[in-house]
């Protein structure tokens, strides 16, 4: 993200900030978790900042795992529990469509700002791949045959939700940045 906005903005992590807690995620939304988890780095170090939250939605579960993608199966937020738990409600079940969404909450200037991205696909019936984390071994994005864990970095980028999202908060610090340069 740095190479994309330039050397005008400085990005520290949240352990250069000072920053070393678990903040929680108690909400039922993504939205609401990412600007929670902004605002709370924004009180501690008074700068600038963004978070984000992730979830997969699968459309015959009404949107489960969503906000609990990382704990569906648990507080141990074991990847490997989570899509056994996720391919067992799916078993049987044949409209497999799902979403990877992403919201980023960006505090800039006192004022907030969301950036959403969204990845359409389907649930595989099982786990194909080494690479990614998550539910990256089920996933398969709308216009592939491979899952994310069957990816490379690169090819992964062309469908992420990440970096739809990232790309959108770019592009507004860009036009930020040379509105007030």
């Amino acid at each position: 993200m740095q190479v994309a906005i330039g050397n005008l903005i400085q990005i520290i992590t949240l352990t250069e900030a000072g920053i070393n807690i678990d903040i929680p995620e108690p909400f039922a939304t993504l939205e609401e978790n990412a600007r929670i988890k902004s605002k709370t780095i924004h009180e501690l170090c008074g700068m600038d900042c963004f978070s984000e939250d992730t979830g997969l939605e699968v459309i015959a579960l009404n949107g489960e795992p969503g906000v609990l993608s990382a704990r569906y199966a648990g507080e141990h937020k074991n990847h490997h529990d989570n899509i056994d738990k996720l391919l067992r409600k799916m078993k049987g079940i044949r409209d497999r469509r799902a979403r990877f969404r992403t919201v980023l909450s960006l505090i800039w200037k006192n004022s907030e700002y969301t950036f959403e991205g969204i990845c359409e696909g389907i649930i595989a019936t099982e786990t194909k791949g080494d690479g990614g984390f998550g539910y990256d071994p089920v996933f398969i994005p709308t216009g592939s045959k491979l899952t994310f864990a069957e990816m490379d970095l690169q090819q992964k980028n062309t469908f992420s939700h990440r970096k739809k999202a990232a790309d959108r908060l770019v592009l507004f610090l860009q036009t930020s940045i040379h509105q007030t340069s």
